[in-house]
């Protein structure tokens, strides 16, 4: 079940990513529901920076995993990111940019939209 597929602006959430393909469900586009508990919600832009954080903090983004079907992210790549490791990487100087357009409303209870506008691509 997913929530209303509004993005932070109050507009039709858009797509985020399909290559690679991105989001909770798999869908493309950074919706969410009572199953994401991370709250997959915000539409990024890889950096090398943020990458290299992620992996640090142990979650590695960047490594190939065939077995689950995963390429591995790269630098340009776009990327449904947990709206609190994205509060997270903001705090350590090394939050990626964001698509507003992209990004689901359910990030507002986590990351303020000012943050969020501070990295707007779109």
């Amino acid at each position: 079940m997913q929530e209303p597929s509004i993005n932070v602006l109050g507009g039709d959430l858009e797509g985020c990513s399909t290559a690679p393909m991105t989001g909770f469900f798999r869908n493309g586009c950074c919706d969410t529901g009572p199953s994401d508990r991370g709250l997959h919600t915000v539409c990024a832009l890889m950096t090398a920076e943020f990458l290299a954080l992620s992996k640090y903090l142990g979650n590695d983004l960047s490594t190939p995993r065939p077995e689950y079907g995963f390429a591995g992210l790269k630098p340009g790549d776009r990327w449904c990111l947990c709206a609190g490791r994205f509060l997270q990487a903001h705090a350590e100087g090394a939050a990626p940019q964001v698509r507003l357009a992209a990004t689901h409303r359910r990030t507002l209870d986590i990351v303020p939209l000012e943050v969020l506008q501070r990295y707007a691509a779109d």
